[in-house]
Formats: C-alpha cells, sequence, structure tokens
C-alpha cells in the first residue's frame, strides 16, 4: 500500500505499482523560442487521469494550468488535431496514450494567446514542504513520484523571476566565475555592503561608467532588491576598464581581489571610506630571526590581507589534512644552520638560529588563499592539486596568536562567508540560512562547473552540508590525489572567516534604513526593471515573420523581417509591410496585400479575403519563435484584381514552348487542383494562354533533368507527381513532332538544352589597334579567311539588301542535305575540303537536332556573321530589324533571358470572364526561373588514359577536332560591363550547354579571340578574384553555374603529354632561399637536358640569366625544401613523376655538376663556430653512399678539424633550417649513435637534407648579460624576417589589470 492523496490508502488493485502499465510522455514547448529545443519526461501510471497530467505539466513548467493546450505530435500535423481537454478524468490509456512507447505532445498557445506565467505569489503552498526548492516537485498522491521526472525542462519566467530562495545569481559573462565569486562574497559581508551604501556618488565629478564604486553599488542593490533570476556583470567590467575579451580569461580570485581592492582604495581616498578595506582586511604579523645560542632576535612587523596557506609541502605527496595544519605549518619556524647560518649582531659572527612567523594582530575578516596551483618540475607544467583538505565553520586562532607580543582579547573566529571555487561555472547556485541563535551570520557562495553558458541556470537550490564537504576537495574518507571531474571543479582555495564579535558583527540594511541616495537609485533601477519588463511582454507579443516582396519596378526580390504585435490587424500589418519595403512613391497602398508563402517551394498557400480586420495572432497561428510559412507583399497594377488563393490549391508555372522559334516563354501562374485530371488541367491552360487544348502537350519538369510528357488524359495531377509549387512547359502546334516519341522528338531536345543552357561572361584580351584581319582570318581545318566575307555575301540579296528568312531557311536546308552526303561520302575523316560554311557553322552555333532545326541553320549563320563581321567594333555595330528578329529567333536560352519582355497574363476565372489577374508569381515572377539546380549533373570522370597527363588533346584518335563529335548549344553575343570603374575591357555574353566539352568551347571562342583556341588559355574567376587555370579539355562545363566568369589570356595551351611547370631559383645562402623565375611547359619524354635547352634562351628573354647548359641543374621541389637532384639522362613520367602545375628548382652551380648517378647522395651542411657564436654559408657535400664515417671525412676536408673532433646534427623543420645561435649548441641532437644516415633518429634518404657540424673541442662563447640580450634581439629580428620561431613559447597568461580611468593604458609596451 502506498500513501494517496489526504493520506488516504490508495485502492487494492493499484497496490503494486510494478504490475500497472506505465505510460512515458514527452512534451515540447513550442510556445517560446527559449525553450522550443528543450524537452519534458513524463513517466506515469496508465490510470492517470488527463487532468492531472496538465497539472504536472503546469508546475514542471511554470505555466497556470488552463492557459495551454496540449496537442499530439507523434509524427502527425498538431495543426490538425483537436487539443487534449484539460478538464478531462479520462484516463491515459483510454485517452489512446500508448504504454511502452513514446508519446510526444506539443505543449501549444491557447486560442492564439501564449500560456500565462505562475508568478511569484501564484505558488500557495507550505514552504517546509518543498523546502523552496526548485525542480522537480513531488506529486502528491502519486505512484514513486520523484522518479516520474526523466529530465528536467524550464520556462521563461524561470529565469526572469526571483528565485524561491530569495536571492539573485550572477550571470557568468564566459570564465568570470572567479569574479562573481569575489562579488557575492563581498555583497553577503554586512560591513563592506553597509560601508559601501555609504559611500554617495558624485556625477558631476565621475563618469558612473567608469566608477568601480558606483558600479559595484548598483550591483549590490540589484542583487537586495531586483526580482530578475540573475543579473548581468557588464557594467561591473566595464568600469574596469575590461572588454569583451577580458570574460575568456580565466583569472585567479585572490589576484582579483587584491587589484579590486588597490583601485577601491585609489577611488574612495579623501572619504568616510578610504581606509575602509586595512579595517576590515588588514592583520599584522612578525617575521623574526632567533638566535640559538645567545637568544638575540631580530623581527620586523609586516601587515598582510590575506594568508597563503601551501596545501602540499614541497617534495611531499601527502597534503595537509585540514587548514589548521596548513597555519601551523605556516608559522613553524626553521633552522638556519650550516652554509645558511644566521650572523648574529650580538654575538659577532654566524650562529644556527631559528627562523619563523609570528601572528601579532588577526584582521576583523581573515582571508586564506589555499594555493591549489602548483609547478610540477617534471612535465614543466602548471598543475591543479585537488587533495583534501578540510576547514571548519569556526576557526579558534588562539593557537596561532603570539600572546607575549600583543595582549588581545580577541580568541576565535567564525566564518561569515565561505568557500570561493575555480572553473567556467556560474556563481548563481547562492542561498543563506540566516541564523540568530548565536548571533552569528552564516553564508556559503558556491560554484558549479557548467561550462560558459551565458544565461544562468534557472534551478536555484539550498545548499547542504554535503555540498559544502565537496569543496573541501579529494575523494569521500580520503585525501589523496584524485581526477573527479565534479570534485576537482568544486575546490575551495579561498576562504573568508568573520570575528566573532556581537558588539561589531553587522546586520544587513534593509530598505527602509538606505541612505537617500541608495533610495533614489532603487527606484531608478525599479523604473529601468520595469521598463525591461515592459519590453519583454512586448516582445512575448510580437509576431516574428519573413516578409518578402517583389518590388513592382525593379523585379528584385526583397526580404525582410516583419514584427507586428499579435492583435494588431490584417490591415494595420500590410500598412507596416507597405512602409517597410519603401513602396510609398512606387504604388497605391490599396494595391498591395499580404498572402500566406512557402519560399522554400516557391508557393502562395492562401489569401487573406474578408479577414482585413482579423488580428494577426489569430491569422498566424500565434506568437512562435519561428513560423513554417513566409508573409509575401504581392502588388497588382490599378487595371488588374487580386486572385484569391485558396488553401489546398497547388501552384503551376507555365512556360509557353514556340518550336519554331525555339523559345521557351517568361512563365504564367495558374493555380490547379490535385485530383483534377490531365484533360481539366489543359483546359485550364487553354483559357489562360489561348492555345487550344486539342493539341497541347505538356511537361511536367519534376527536378532538374527529369522531364514527363503527361499523356494519360484522366489520370489526377496528384497521381502525375503534382506538388505545390510545380513548372510545366507546354506546346501546342500543328506539327508532326508529336507523333515521335517523346525523347526523340525536337520539344524533348529543346527543353534539355533549355535546362542545361547557362550564362557565362568572358573577358577577352587586349588587342592592338589594326588586328582585325588577324582576328577575322583565324586558320580550321579546312578553311580559309576568305569565305568569311564569301559567306557574308551569299546571305545579301541581289541588291544588296538582306535575304528573307524563308530563303535562307531553304538555302539553309539544302546546304544541310549536302553536308549529310558529304560526311557519308567521307567517312567522317575531317577532310580539308570542308566548306567554311559548314566549319563555321559547327564550330560557332551548333544545331540541336540535325533534323529538326535545319529550319534555323542559317539564322544562326546569319547571326554569326553579324556578330563577327567587324569583331573589332561589335559592341556598337547597327543592324536591321530583320537582323534583330532573325537574331531573336534562334535564341534558345533560359526563359527569363529569352523573353524579358513581359506580356499581359490572364486567367479565366470560373464563370469563364477574362479579368486581368495581379498574379503575384506571373508577369512579376517571385524568383527568377534560372535557379540553381540541386543536380549539376555528373561530372565527366577523368580516369582515362588520356587524362593520366596533365591535359588532353584537342583531337581524338582518329584526328577529327573534339568540337566536331557531339553538337551542343552556344550563342556569344557583346555585353556591356560597368564603365563606371573606368575599365573598357571587351565582354562577351556566352549562352551554352554546359555539357560541352572545354575544347569544343574553346573552338566556339576562337572567332572573338582572333586566335587559335590553341593560342589562348582559359582561367576560371572565383569569388575572390582567384583565377585558375581550366586545362582538361575534354572536361564538361557541368561545375560552372550561371553568371561564373571566365578570362582568356593569349598564350599557348598545352597539347597532350604537356605539363605547365613553375621554375623556382634555388639560393641556398640568401635570406629568401626560394625566388620565382617563370613559368616554363614540359613534355611527357622529354629528358632532363631537353628541358634545360628550352629553359636557357627563357632565362635570357625573361630573367636576364646567361647560363650555359651544364652551368646548372634542376631539381625537386616539395614546399620550399631542396629535394632530388634530376640527372640530365632523366626522362620526365618514366624516371621523374610529373604534375600539373608542377614546381621545380633551379640552382645555379659554382662548378662542375658533381652528382653523376642515383646512387650519390648529396646534403646540405653549414658550420657551427660556438666560440664564435655563429654559422658559416652553406656547402654541399656528395657522398657517394649513406655511411656516417664518409660524412664525417668529407665535412673533415672542406673544415679542416679531427676526424675525431667531428660532431654533427640533423637541422629541423623546413629549409633552410633555421635556429637561433643562443639555442643550437643545446637544442640539437648532436652526434647521434648510428653508422648509416637512412636510419632513426636521422632519416636521410634524399638528397637536399641540412647537416649542421661543429668541432667538440671548441668552447662556448661566455657572454655578459648585456650581450645575451643584444644577441637575442638580433637572432629574434632574423628569424622572424625568415618565418622561423625563435623558440616554442605557450600561450602566455595574461596579467589582471583595472583601470581606473575606465580604459587599458595606452603604453602598449606595459606587461
Amino acid at each position: 500500500m502506498v500513501p494517496g492523496e489526504e493520506n488516504q490508502l490508495v485502492p487494492k488493485e493499484v497496490e503494486n505499482a510494478a504490475e500497472e502499465p506505465r505510460v512515458l510522455c514527452i512534451i515540447q514547448d513550442t510556445t517560446n523560442s527559449k525553450t522550443v529545443n528543450e524537452r519534458i519526461t513524463l513517466n506515469l501510471p496508465a490510470s492517470t487521469p488527463l487532468r492531472k497530467l496538465f497539472e504536472d505539466v503546469a508546475n514542471k513548467v511554470g505555466y497556470i494550468n488552463g492557459t495551454f493546450d496540449l496537442v499530439w505530435g507523434n509524427g502527425i500535423n498538431s495543426a490538425d488535431m483537436a487539443p487534449l481537454d484539460h478538464t478531462s478524468d479520462k484516463s491515459l490509456l483510454d485517452a489512446n496514450f500508448e504504454p511502452g512507447k513514446k508519446n510526444f505532445l506539443h505543449l501549444t498557445d491557447k486560442d492564439g494567446e501564449q500560456p500565462q506565467i505562475l508568478l511569484e505569489d501564484s505558488s500557495a503552498g507550505d514552504d517546509s514542504v518543498h523546502d523552496k526548492f526548485i525542480g522537480p516537485l513531488p506529486r502528491e498522491g502519486s505512484v514513486g513520484s520523484t522518479s516520474d521526472y526523466v529530465s528536467q525542462s524550464y520556462s521563461y519566467s524561470s529565469i526572469l523571476n526571483k528565485s524561491e530562495t530569495g536571492y539573485v545569481g550572477l550571470v557568468n559573462q564566459a570564465m568570470t566565475c572567479y569574479l562573481n565569486s569575489l562579488l557575492q562574497t563581498l555583497f553577503m559581508t554586512p560591513e563592506f555592503r553597509n560601508a559601501l551604501y555609504k559611500w554617495e556618488f558624485e556625477e558631476s565629478e565621475e563618469d558612473p561608467v567608469t566608477s568601480i564604486p558606483y558600479q559595484l553599488q548598483r550591483l549590490f542593490v540589484l542583487l537586495q532588491t531586483s526580482k530578475k533570476r540573475a543579473i548581468e556583470t557588464t557594467d561591473v567590467t566595464r568600469s574596469f576598464g575590461w572588454d569583451s575579451s577580458e570574460a575568456w580569461q580565466q583569472h585567479d580570485v585572490q589576484e582579483l581581489c587584491r587589484v579590486m581592492f588597490d583601485a577601491l582604495e585609489q577611488k574612495w581616498k579623501q572619504t568616510e571610506q578610504a581606509d575602509l578595506i586595512n579595517e576590515l582586511y588588514q592583520g599584522k604579523l612578525k617575521d623574526y630571526v632567533r638566535c640559538l645560542e645567545c637568544g638575540y632576535e631580530g623581527w620586523r612587523i609586516d601587515t598582510y590581507l590575506d594568508i597563503p596557506l601551501v596545501i602540499r609541502p614541497y617534495g611531499s605527496s601527502q597534503a595537509f589534512a585540514s587548514v589548521e595544519e596548513a597555519l601551523h605549518a605556516f608559522i613553524q619556524p626553521e633552522i638556519l644552520d650550516g652554509p645558511n647560518q644566521y650572523f648574529c649582531e650580538r654575538c659577532k659572527k654566524k650562529c644556527d638560529a631559528r627562523k619563523g612567523l609570528r601572528f601579532l594582530h588577526f584582521p576583523y575578516l581573515l582571508t586564506l588563499q589555499l594555493k591549489r596551483f602548483d609547478f610540477d618540475y617534471t612535465t614543466m607544467h602548471r598543475i591543479k592539486l585537488n587533495d583534501r583538505m578540510t576547514f571548519p565553520e569556526e576557526l579558534d586562532m588562539s593557537t596561532f596568536i603570539d600572546v607575549e607580543d600583543e595582549k588581545s582579547p580577541q580568541t576565535e573566529s567564525c566564518t561569515d562567508s565561505g568557500a570561493e571555487n575555480e572553473g567556467s561555472c556560474h556563481s548563481d547556485q547562492m542561498s543563506n540560512d540566516f541564523s540568530n541563535d548565536d548571533g552569528v551570520d552564516e553564508g556559503i557562495c558556491l560554484e558549479s562547473n557548467s561550462g560558459t553558458e551565458k544565461i544562468p541556470k534557472p534551478g536555484l537550490e539550498k545548499i547542504t552540508q554535503e555540498d559544502i564537504k565537496k569543496t573541501h576537495g579529494g575523494s569521500s574518507g580520503s585525501r589523496g590525489y584524485y581526477s573527479s571531474a565534479f570534485a576537482s571543479s568544486t575546490n575551495a582555495y579561498m576562504l573568508i572567516y568573520r570575528l566573532k564579535d556581537p558588539a561589531r558583527n553587522a546586520k544587513f540594511l534593509e530598505v527602509d534604513e538606505y541612505p537617500e541616495h541608495i533610495k533614489n537609485l532603487v527606484q531608478r533601477e525599479r523604473e529601468l526593471e520595469e521598463q525591461e519588463k515592459r519590453q519583454r511582454e512586448i516582445e512575448r507579443n510580437t509576431c516574428k515573420i519573413k516578409l518578402f516582396c517583389l518590388h513592382p519596378v525593379k523585379q528584385v526580390m526583397m526580404e525582410n523581417k516583419l514584427e507586428v504585435h499579435k492583435d494588431k490587424t490584417l490591415k494595420e500589418a500590410v500598412e507596416m509591410a507597405y512602409k517597410m519595403m519603401d513602396l510609398e512613391e512606387v504604388i497605391p497602398m490599396d494595391c498591395c496585400r499580404l498572402v500566406k508563402y512557402d519560399e522554400f517551394h516557391d508557393y502562395l498557400e492562401r489569401s487573406y479575403e474578408g479577414e482585413e480586420d482579423t488580428p494577426m495572432g489569430l491569422l498566424l497561428g500565434g506568437v512562435k519563435s519561428t513560423y513554417m510559412f513566409d508573409l509575401l507583399l504581392e502588388t497588382r497594377r490599378p487595371d488588374q484584381v487580386f486572385q484569391s488563393y485558396k488553401p489546398g490549391e497547388v501552384m503551376v508555372k507555365v512556360h509557353v514552348v514556340d518550336l519554331k522559334a525555339e523559345s521557351v516563354a517568361a512563365p504564367i501562374t495558374v493555380r490547379a487542383y490535385l485530383n483534377q485530371t490531365v484533360t481539366e488541367f489543359k483546359q485550364l491552360i487553354s483559357k489562360a494562354i489561348y492555345l487550344p487544348a486539342e493539341t497541347m502537350r505538356i511537361v511536367l519538369e519534376r527536378c532538374y533533368n527529369d522531364l514527363r510528357l503527361l499523356t494519360v488524359p484522366s489520370k489526377t495531377l496528384k497521381a502525375e507527381g503534382f506538388f505545390r509549387s510545380n513548372k510545366v512547359f507546354v506546346e501546342s502546334s500543328e506539327t508532326l513532332d508529336y507523333q515521335m516519341a517523346f525523347t526523340d522528338s525536337h520539344l524533348w531536345k529543346l527543353l534539355d538544352r533549355h535546362a542545361n543552357t547557362i550564362r557565362l561572361f568572358v573577358l577577352l584580351p587586349e588587342q592592338s589597334p589594326g588586328s582585325y584581319s588577324k582576328r577575322t582570318a583565324y586558320q580550321k581545318a579546312g578553311g580559309d579567311s576568305g569565305n568569311v566575307d564569301d559567306d557574308c555575301e551569299r546571305v545579301k540579296g541581289p541588291a544588296g539588301g538582306l535575304k528573307s528568312v524563308e530563303a535562307i531557311l531553304e538555302e539553309s536546308t539544302e546546304k544541310l542535305k549536302s553536308l549529310s552526303l558529304q560526311q557519308q561520302q567521307e567517312g567522317d575523316n575531317g577532310d580539308s575540303s570542308k566548306s567554311t560554311e559548314t566549319s563555321d557553322f559547327e564550330n560557332i552555333e551548333s544545331p540541336l537536332n540535325e533534323r529538326d532545326s535545319s529550319a534555323s541553320v542559317d539564322n544562326r549563320e546569319l547571326e554569326q556573321h553579324i556578330q563577327t563581321s567587324d569583331p573589332e567594333n561589335f559592341q556598337s555595330e547597327e543592324r536591321s530589324d530583320s537582323d534583330v528578329n532573325n537574331d531573336r529567333s534562334t535564341s534558345s536560352v533560359d526563359s527569363d533571358i529569352l523573353s524579358s519582355s513581359h506580356s499581359s497574363d490572364t486567367l479565366c476565372n470560373a464563370d469563364n470572364a477574362q479579368i486581368p489577374l495581379a498574379n503575384g508569381l506571373d508577369s512579376h515572377s517571385i524568383t527568377s526561373s534560372r535557379r540553381t539546380k540541386a543536380n549539376e549533373g555528373k561530372k565527366e570522370t577523368w580516369d582515362t588514359a588520356e587524362e593520366d597527363s596533365g591535359t588532353d588533346s584537342e583531337y581524338d584518335e582518329s584526328g577529327k577536332s573534339r568540337g566536331e563529335i557531339q553538337y551542343m548549344y552556344f550563342k556569344a553575343e557583346p555585353y556591356a560591363a560597368d564603365e563606371s570603374s573606368g575599365e573598357r575591357h571587351k565582354w562577351l555574353m556566352v549562352h551554352v550547354d554546359k555539357r560541352i566539352t572545354l575544347a569544343a568551347f574553346k573552338q566556339h571562342l576562337e572567332p572573338f579571340v582572333g586566335v587559335l583556341s590553341s593560342h589562348f588559355k582559359v582561367f576560371r574567376v572565383y569569388a575572390s578574384n582567384q583565377e585558375f587555370e581550366s586545362v582538361r579539355l575534354n572536361e564538361t562545363l557541368s561545375s560552372f553555374s550561371d553568371d561564373n566568369k571566365i578570362t582568356i589570356r593569349l598564350g599557348r595551351a598545352l597539347k597532350k603529354g604537356e605539363y605547365r611547370v613553375k621554375v623556382y631559383q634555388l639560393l641556398v645562402n640568401e635570406q629568401e632561399p626560394c625566388k620565382f623565375l617563370l613559368d616554363a611547359v614540359f613534355a611527357k619524354g622529354m629528358t632532363v637536358r631537353q628541358s634545360k635547352e628550352e629553359l636557357i634562351p627563357q632565362l635570357r628573354e625573361q630573367c636576364g640569366l646567361e647560363l650555359s647548359i651544364d652551368r646548372f641543374r634542376l631539381r625537386k621541389k616539395t614546399w620550399k625544401n631542396p629535394g632530388t637532384v634530376f640527372l640530365d639522362y632523366h626522362i620526365y613520367e618514366e624516371d621523374i613523376n610529373i604534375s600539373s602545375n608542377w614546381e621545380v628548382f633551379l640552382e645555379v652551380l659554382d662548378g662542375a655538376e658533381k652528382m653523376k648517378s642515383m646512387s650519390q647522395l648529396a646534403v646540405l651542411s653549414r658550420r657551427w663556430r660556438p666560440s664564435e657564436m655563429k654559422l658559416d654559408p652553406f656547402q654541399e657535400v656528395v657522398l657517394e653512399s649513406s655511411s656516417v664515417d664518409e660524412l664525417r671525412e668529407k665535412l673533415c676536408e672542406i673544415s679542416g678539424i679531427p676526424l675525431e673532433d667531428i660532431e654533427f646534427a640533423k637541422g629541423r623543420g623546413t629549409f633552410p633550417c633555421d635556429i637561433s645561435v643562443l639555442d643550437i649548441h643545446q637544442d640539437l641532437d648532436w652526434n647521434p649513435k648510428v653508422s648509416t644516415l637512412n636510419v632513426w633518429p636521422l632519416y636521410i634518404c634524399d638528397d637536399g637534407a641540412v647537416i649542421f657540424y661543429r668541432d667538440k673541442t671548441e668552447e662556448l662563447m661566455e657572454l655578459t648579460e648585456e650581450q645575451r640580450n643584444e644577441l637575442m634581439k638580433k637572432e629574434s629580428s632574423r628569424l622572424q624576417k625568415t618565418g622561423h620561431r625563435v623558440t616554442y613559447s605557450p600561450r602566455k597568461e595574461k596579467a589582471l589589470k583595472i583601470y581606473l580611468d575606465g580604459a587599458p593604458n595606452k603604453d602598449l609596451t606595459q606587461d
């Protein structure tokens, strides 16, 4: 039997709760951004009534029961589900809760209103029952009530409202736990707080922002009077002169205490509080030395503000057990004997003596610093000592006072405020228990390690004696070294005891006892707090939602954030949005409205007809942190009417396709229902675009490159794959194209080209004046320059005018027929007798389909000839109307490019009446139809035999140009770039099928560049204006996207098997040993000597280096390190691996080449002269083997050092392995005990290794301190110039400073 409500026994059927099934409820609070990611978990008996569930949730989250709803969240749309009844006695089992499974619920607004917060006075009850406990409260009458709550979740109110403990916490800025601990300790010291309140700030004399006492005063007032859960400390740290970076610096609380007390003393000069710190915290001790022979004692009196106590004595593995032990050790005298003997003034000789400390006077507030931070000389790192050290609540100091020197009635002290703990944590877990039995105020300031959160834990708990014991350190019952994460972060390392003296022990000032200036300060702070509360209330009732608007003139989609109070009407929200989008001078407000919009799917969900006076809170479904939809400010022309958008409709963008003109029109938007058939949908479109439904073909683009022809008339749109927002292409012509299979039809190929066409901007190279002949007279296979003019003549009529379009089409059809016959006869052998017309056609404007595109062949030719007839002045060329029309007829680019002019689109309403509509997505398309595709198409792989080399050939195995293998769409036209920059470059706007290869793309660009494709290079320009050359000719442009930029540069492009190589000069004895010389081209199969022969004239012309072939060598370059020496007979790709953008070193030789075979090893040696503190220049040593003995012999030869006195070491890091002369003698691994160079620790297996050597008999120069400092400066400057560090230095701790003027000192040289 278990106790039930009112101490009654529960019925027998639930006697054993373990037998009853339990229901796991997981509730998500979706009413507020602060709680949307938190979960409340309840594990309840299945017989629990629904009303009890609501009560438990209300208690848990801090809401008033009945002001919120609970709806199902098990993957079901909560908007479609009725909320649970909060008054029902139905059990969870009867309410369809499933035992043994997770039952997900959403806590939502009730009737569009956010839940009401349970205020402090609303939580009635006996404090003794719950002991003012914040967190999972036990439920009366429930089985296993304390275990029902698996996880905790706190409401927004718990963050803002004062804790039930009656105290206010401090927010941790980042790593300011040490600061919070000290502030709370000072706040809980009545004498300090009361004295601070008595000080009055004079605003006329000082800026309140930089006044440390004033900001402390404000903080203490807020801690005592505020109703908030926690207070920020940023104003206090700002008065210290700290910026936000200081919040991320961990400091010692004792250091902060000292520095802050010094700052307060400076600020309090010539005031009543001038000597406050000394009065409260200063004690006296005697530092004495007593001669053991004559008893003479020498001493001096010192003052102190705190006593440092050692946790673990030096050299010992055992810590002191208690504070008392550490205090005894602190005053334990030491014997001065042997070499440490003391010179006695009375004996006039050195004698054994006793040296120690005696306390003369203890301060009113005694501060003990527990030295938990030590230095480990084994690891050479700072360590934290987590040993256990106990401390009492009352500390008897009578045994430590020197009664002989200063008779004092004070015999004991008692604790007043307690332990301060290290770690990045909150200081808001604070509670006081006022006990007046003995007149002692006890308050403990504790911390918990909670990372670096900005918001304090809302749960403030009353600490227990067990919590205090945890701050002793160590594990329970022992005081050994341990590694517990929790315990190690709560170890006390600063204790403050207050003298137990009823006559002096003060009480905290009550509010009615405040000085007048503090009362005024309290009033000001309350007004500010009320203002913040009102502002928060407004924020809680403000709907914040994304707002979009397509500017009716600029046709640019604008985005903003609409913040509207939930009680504002839709009409008022439209006015706010209208002004926010700056449409006052553009369009009347009655031509605007707000509609529900899904930006992700580009879908208009619904309009709000007749709801102009409805509050926005109801329309939007309440105030939420995030909305699953957006709003669109839709506009219309004055002669249009708004279309009604009903929920459940789908939006369809209709593009009309003209097969004859090969164009795709801009989209027109229609709305349909998913249950409509294809036939009904055709009728709807027919009314919208005036095309016959009988011959209409509709193609649905479900995703990129996924085209589906709707062929089943009775099939519904839902079955065809329609969704919220859809894109279809419509064609209704009398041609026979519809009789062909869809994938073979002209329509499919046109749409396929449309989907894969991208727009690129190509920057052409600068051309010298008069280069027109060079640009037009470029050579192609079988073509010659004269035919270009002939082509221009052919398209003209007898009278010199242009031929009619019909004549051009007829002629082009015959030309294609003859071309087809010619190709069959020639067998695709690339005959040089091919006509220029065919060549130009294939390489400039490639048809989509040879059979279906014959009607537009000459149109493209005409377009091409018009564009290239005067390449030098193509931007300003005059063209007739027929030229323009022909040009337009052949332009088959994306709809937003081809059809920039929008026709007046109309839709038929239900009554078949033609009314001009303001389609928000019609003539003013919300988003460009040219959108980035999710999948840009599969890139061609590079794993081919051809691509093993650095580039690809422009010709296939049969010698036929790759540009002739597959025809891809290409169209180029002049583009006027922004001339405001003053740049007069020539740009091309190119529309091209991104499946085209780079080789074909370059061939198309030949007439615009003026040279063959093999004589110019293509560079892709990235967002950061970095340029990278595109060299793989058989790679497609699928990696490019719309509006990418390309730069064309003149220069020979790479052929198959060629590589572009960057050549650097190796200067081993220069400050910068790596110097770029030039770019060269090396070919597969070429020997090193051949590449050197090609480099000689380039070095002479470009670098001014006059070298003979035997006076320099090439060697491998790895970053800045010189590597393998390449011999003249080595062959690229066979003996030497080479790749694109390869780098190589060129090294000028002083004499004949010593490297003759690969078995030799070339190392760079450098002598260290310790007696002179300098390094000699590098000298190359060529070894015949990897023997250490041979290396020593070679070093002996070049240096003259006796063989037995040579010591060597391998250099570290990147060439030239720089190291400070102050460190080289001891930091390098000298004279390794190995016989060969290719083993550990040397691992010298390749050319280019750096070897330092020295004479072991040479003594290191003795340096004075001045010489050392001077040399250190020189070495630091030298190594910084070469990019090398002097020595490794860990991150230094930043010194803690408080700036009295509120800003850091301008002297940057100070540490």
